[in-house]
């Protein structure tokens, strides 16, 4: 749901929490209520897809491992056909390339169990942030462009598939061409909490953002600051 000029808040946001274990589904949705926010339940990905052809959340919090359709399987559905919703991924697994399985599907982020509840919260509400509506002008780096209002980039005329987190992370480059912006300063804006910035999981993004916008061969715009960070410059 929405609030002024199509600002979704905490107190208006939908959340549906897809969790097959009844004790956390129950404490997810407790938390939730008591934090202002309105919750649907599914206990799988399946009753997921069926809550969403009735209504829209605002954004998902997605366990791993369920019966009938994992989340995983959910997101790379949801991605498939164009759907944008925000997604949280919950995951037991605590190994990098079982996080980078996640990023991969599709989720906007993710979370290891067991979390702080605080981490939680702060990781919601950097998505809420994040998935609101951003007018502006456009934005250009050489011959790539971004629209912030549209969400749309383009390198060379050629539009570019970006993921959400993909589109937020690039966006923070271009605003800062040609400063360098440190790890933890990107992982403060882009996520809402200052969590282990020794993850893997910016490198990932870099990674693929990369990939995308050098397709062809193009130059590269994003580079790498040795112990520090990344910068984004046209050559």
């Amino acid at each position: 749901m929405s609030g002024e000029n199509g600002a979704v808040t905490d107190q208006s946001a939908t959340v549906l929490v897809v969790e097959d274990d009844a004790g956390v589904r129950s404490t997810l949705d407790q938390l939730l209520r008591f934090e202002g926010y309105r919750v649907r339940l599914a206990d799988d990905g399946q009753h997921a897809l069926e809550i969403l052809t009735e209504e829209r959340p605002d954004l998902a919090v997605v366990d791993v491992v369920m019966p009938r359709l994992d989340g995983l399987s959910l997101c790379r559905m949801l991605r498939r056909r164009g759907d944008r919703l925000p997604i949280l991924v919950l995951t037991a697994r605590h190994q990098v390339d079982d996080r980078v399985a996640g990023l991969d599907a599709g989720a906007d982020d993710y979370l290891a169990k067991p979390f702080a509840t605080e981490e939680l919260l702060a990781r919601l509400r950097a998505l809420l942030r994040r998935s609101a509506p951003e007018g502006g002008p456009l934005l250009t780096v050489g011959d790539l462009t971004l629209d912030p209002a549209t969400r749309e980039v383009r390198r060379g005329g050629t539009p570019l598939d970006l993921t959400r987190t993909e589109f937020d992370v690039l966006e923070l480059l271009i605003r800062n061409q040609r400063v360098v912006l440190t790890r933890s300063r990107i992982y403060e804006h882009i996520w809402g909490y200052d969590f282990d910035t020794e993850s893997r999981s910016l490198d990932v993004y870099i990674g693929y953002l990369r990939r995308k916008t050098e397709v062809g061969g193009a130059p590269r715009l994003i580079h790498t600051v040795r112990n520090v960070g990344y910068t984004i410059k046209s050559q």
